[in-house]
């Protein structure tokens, strides 16, 4: 057996040494974080907010348009019915009162020319006045007017048909017939009488 110079290194197996990490233990993955998901849905439900909003305002915009079409309508209803006044109002004076003491029968009649007839052409219509008022009325062809069948109204010209109406008083209870004539041709729808000019008128239709 040999024996080993203690002076000797030894050269025997070397047991491994143990591998080391030059740069420090390896990092760790960071942890997800919520945030960014909170973010998200607080940006959605603003976004969501923003269109219910605008919903809202859009459908009480429409009420308040029908409200205001609504009232135009109905102001615009208004204003015809106040112009039909005054025309519904001159028609009610030209009617004879329901009691009126003065009556008016007027019937289409034959135009005959005067001697001072000029040639022109003309309307005649026969009117019989009666009164039964208390007191007497005048008559006079100037009291008289005709209205044809398009509302145009025509004076009584003096003197043109034989026939015309004479100009007198008459007492309670009496009447009298005669003509009254307008210029042109024309279908006479009524006529009208007014005492003295100023007072109530009267209307008879022709018939």
């Amino acid at each position: 057996m040999s024996q080993q110079n203690p002076g000797q290194p030894q050269w025997g197996p070397q047991q491994p040494q143990a591998y080391s990490q030059p740069y420090g233990p390896a990092p760790q993955q960071p942890k997800k974080s919520n945030t960014g998901k909170i973010v998200g849905l607080g940006c959605l439900g603003i976004i969501v907010l923003f269109i219910v909003i605008g919903i809202i305002a859009s459908v009480a915009g429409g009420g308040d348009s029908k409200d205001e079409t609504s009232k135009a309508g109905s102001s615009a209803s208004d204003t015809k019915k106040a112009d039909d006044k005054p025309q519904e109002k001159q028609k009610e004076e030209e009617k004879a009162p329901a009691d009126s003491p003065v009556k008016i029968v007027a019937t289409p009649t034959k135009f005959t020319p005067s001697i001072l007839h000029d040639g022109g052409e003309y309307t005649s219509v026969k009117v019989t006045i009666t009164n039964n008022s208390e007191k007497k009325i005048g008559v006079n062809p100037l009291y008289f007017a005709i209205t044809d069948k398009s509302g145009s109204k025509h004076t009584a010209e003096l003197a043109v048909d034989d026939n015309q109406m004479n100009t007198t008083d008459l007492a309670p209870g009496e009447n009298m017939t005669g003509v009254i004539t307008g210029k042109g041709k024309f279908t006479a729808a009524y006529v009208t009488y007014t005492d003295g000019l100023l007072g109530d008128s009267v209307k008879g239709d022709v018939k």
